[in-house]
């Protein structure tokens, strides 16, 4: 069988990039092992689907390329797909800093891609194992599956990264782009919660299940969101935004009440209310878990009588926390996967390959990560979008 375009990894940049390519005229298969399209989709935003994000933008992307992102972005932006969304009567929401959210169900948008894909003419294959890729010398693609073998002009790769296993994720983009010769920026999980160790574990774990707004900040990035303690560790936005700039044995600082100088209040409150509880006044800024905690050796109760040294390792505790993780969950958890294809082999208007012409590479297989809030969704409907042009 002969298609103009095989697109490997029917998820949210595959469907966008058959839907368009198909709308072109082009006849287009898609081809996934798993037996569901769209699975990462289906359980995104805590089941609402976080489409995107208002306020997308390169800013909001790491890649060894920090300037690759930007053509495919600035030709599919989130209005673009609000649209679309819109179209299909589909309500949503906007939450915090930008982030949009169905109403209703996740499937809700995966429903909307299998229609575009369906008008499109689009043939899609489930449960079908990819075998084995060649190039011929004439420049067409062999796809080898479990079912038959298969030929084509154009080919998409769009498997995603390695995050969360056990939805279906594989390497599988990663050794078809080695195999080629491309290059693979370093893969690491990304958007993934932090561990501790044992040491640092034990006296934190009756925190766990604890929230607060915090300011979490290294040398090169600093985010004002959520964190949740967990028995492992920390997670929430801030930590998981945190985590796509940590490095190993890297320190990480944590100020669990931003905005106000703890030490200057304190010092103040003791003159005007000197007989006030330290554990009341945490409290009144943290919750009694989080305050119980900092304060747990602390032996005079109140203010007046604790000195300079005391209440300036209290104020520490709270907007100077620094701590170094001893690791992250791992691909198990993390929301996506940085690194990937090196951008320096594809094009940023088509993402085509520059050395194989009718190979193309889309979505979070690539080397560009977005933040967490949308973005690597914006990231998936901009590149399949710019893909599904050029095929």
């Amino acid at each position: 069988m002969h298609f103009d375009v095989i697109i490997i990894g029917a998820g949210a940049a595959g469907m966008m990039c058959g839907a368009v390519a198909g709308q072109r005229g082009r006849s287009v298969l898609l081809i996934d092992h798993a037996e569901k399209p769209g699975e990462k989709i289906r359980i995104s935003g805590g089941g609402r689907c976080n489409f995107t994000n208002l306020h997308c933008g390169p800013d909001n992307f790491i890649s060894q390329n920090p300037h690759f992102c930007k053509s495919a972005l600035s030709r599919y932006t989130p209005y673009d797909f609000i649209d679309l969304v819109e179209r299909y009567g589909i309500a949503w929401h906007e939450k915090t800093l930008g982030q949009l959210f169905c109403d209703g169900r996740s499937q809700q948008i995966i429903d909307l891609l299998l229609n575009e894909c369906e008008k499109a003419g689009n043939e899609i294959w489930l449960g079908a194992e990819v075998i084995d890729v060649r190039r011929t010398p004439d420049g067409e693609y062999i796809v080898t599956t479990n079912r038959q073998s298969l030929t084509c002009e154009s080919l998409v790769i769009a498997t995603g990264g390695a995050s969360i296993p056990k939805m279906g994720a594989t390497r599988f983009g990663y050794k078809l782009a080695e195999q080629f010769g491309l290059g693979i920026i370093e893969t690491v999980p990304a958007l993934v919660p932090l561990t501790f160790t044992d040491e640092l574990k034990a006296p934190l774990k009756a925190l766990s299940g604890v929230s607060v707004t915090a300011r979490v900040s290294n040398d090169r990035m600093r985010f004002d969101e959520d964190l949740l303690f967990t028995h492992r560790g920390l997670s929430g936005p801030s930590i998981l935004q945190i985590s796509s700039y940590w490095e190993p044995g890297e320190h990480i600082n944590v100020d669990l009440e931003p905005g106000i100088d703890i030490l200057e209040t304190l010092k103040t409150t003791r003159t005007e209310k000197p007989r006030q509880n330290i554990k009341t006044i945490i409290s009144a800024w943290l919750p009694d878990r989080l305050a119980e905690h900092i304060c747990k050796d602390v032996k005079k109760l109140r203010i007046a009588d604790m000195s300079d040294p005391e209440l300036i390792n209290i104020a520490l505790q709270i907007n100077g926390w620094q701590i170094k993780p001893a690791g992250t969950e791992g691909f198990r958890t993390a929301e996506v996967t940085k690194g990937g294809v090196d951008t320096d082999d594809l094009s940023s208007k088509t993402m085509e390959c520059r050395r194989f012409p009718g190979l193309y590479f889309i979505g979070e297989v690539v080397d560009v990560t977005g933040h967490l809030g949308g973005h690597n969704f914006q990231w998936a409907w901009a590149s399949g979008h710019a893909a599904g042009q050029a095929v």
